[in-house]
């Protein structure tokens, strides 16, 4: 492809941030230059397949077949780059602490061949620092010489996997640089793909911000969780205290309980904040405690459930319903129907799912609805998903997504 550099984009990952960015980086103009180490996904996408659910085939293969967009395992590929966005995922290690080697080889990967007058953008979410203190460092350190004139900025990611409403372009971006020039650059970038970028002091800014906002969501969870078993231990519905809750006009906003929290974001990102607390002499008790909380959960649904089985068993027939972390993707990273599965077969239960999104899981296949069952748990109820098959068969159903209504073998968390 001949293009002028100065409308060319590289993005390093091309996952769920990464792919949905490069389609409205093109929709807006830009050519774009999708780079991955997984050969097999480039291949996948290069064929006109997306990988992500909120990218369509036809939108994929219009972009290829305009000259818009390419997708390599070649990291060479950014020296035709003026724009560089690193959106590589930033999981936690086996001791649930940060695990940036990710993020560290797409720094290495890319700074021997960053352009000069290049702008560095990472949209990877991390802990406070990240950007100044790992980023700018590695490439600084291992960028050609002639390329003495960067740019570096923070705009973490705010991709929400299956929303219909908020997408790339409407959901307003913070950008945070290392200085004045940097922020300028990066402002007039997303300023061309997004509808609104907000200008925050520092890249530390905008990398903390991302960590209140999913801590936020994972601390009223928690206490929504909470709150469902202090309700139930006294025979009170929570949702109708909830809904009661949610007619005073300010200072309350509804959250729903649930099997737990799952995904790339609320399960991780508010333990990078507890690990940035910790590296600062400070104790997030209050997040750790709500972090405590959610991981229990899904013993307390399974519990629940097996208390709903009437006759006496030592291997009851339990069937999840719904394993991704949230209705409308078959994502199931970080799904607490993981932890709900382990528990219930360490109580010696035989369990089955069904889930019409998630083809393979936890190495076997979803099941139809006429699976012979105790119990069934609604864990997340998934779109189009017919439970008719069990609830005319009065199936035991402990539902935990308040979406059954009061349909007889009905219980609600």
């Amino acid at each position: 492809m001949s293009h002028q550099k100065t409308q060319t984009l590289a993005i390093i990952g091309q996952g769920y941030v990464g792919l949905p960015l490069a389609m409205a980086a093109v929709d807006a103009g830009w050519v774009v230059i999708g780079i991955d180490n997984f050969e097999a996904k480039v291949s996948q996408i290069n064929s006109g397949s997306s990988p992500v659910e909120d990218i369509s085939d036809v939108q994929l293969q219009s972009a290829i077949a305009k000259g818009a967009y390419k997708a390599t395992t070649d990291f060479s590929a950014v020296s035709e780059a003026s724009v560089i966005t690193i959106c590589v995922p930033t999981p936690l290690d086996e001791k649930r602490e940060p695990d940036l080697a990710l993020l560290r080889s797409a720094a290495k990967g890319i700074a021997p061949f960053v352009s000069n007058e290049t702008l560095v953008v990472s949209e990877s979410t991390s802990y406070p620092g990240t950007l100044r203190d790992l980023i700018v460092p590695i490439i600084n350190e291992l960028k050609p010489q002639e390329s003495q004139n960067l740019y570096f900025a923070s705009a973490p990611e705010r991709v929400n996997p299956g929303d219909p409403i908020w997408n790339q372009k409407n959901t307003p971006r913070l950008v945070g640089a290392i200085d004045v020039a940097s922020k300028a650059r990066a402002l007039e970038f997303y300023e061309s793909i997004c509808d609104a970028a907000v200008s925050v002091s520092t890249p530390e800014v905008a990398e903390a911000a991302k960590l209140l906002e999913n801590t936020f969501r994972l601390v009223n969870i928690a206490l929504i969780n909470e709150f469902t078993q202090l309700c139930s231990a006294n025979g009170i519905n929570v949702h109708e205290v909830i809904d009661a809750a949610s007619s005073k006009p300010y200072g309350f906003m509804p959250f729903r309980p649930g099997v737990g929290v799952g995904g790339h974001c609320i399960p991780v990102d508010p333990l990078y904040l507890t690990w940035w607390a910790r590296q600062s002499g400070v104790q997030a008790k209050f997040v750790e405690s709500a972090d405590l909380i959610n991981h229990e959960m899904p013993k307390y649904v399974a519990e629940r459930a097996l208390s709903l089985i009437e006759r006496e068993t030592d291997s009851p027939r339990v069937l999840i319903l719904g394993v991704a972390y949230k209705p409308g993707v078959a994502d199931v990273r970080e799904t607490p129907a993981t932890e709900l599965r382990n528990y219930l077969i360490s109580k010696g239960a035989n369990v089955a799912w069904h889930d019409p999104l998630v083809s393979q899981w936890e190495g076997s296949k979803s099941v139809d609805l006429g699976w012979d069952c105790d119990v069934a748990i609604l864990a997340t109820k998934q779109p189009g998903m017919d439970l008719r098959a069990l609830t005319d068969r009065a199936v035991k159903i402990l539902d935990c997504t308040n979406s059954l209504g009061k349909l007889e073998g009905v219980t609600t968390l």
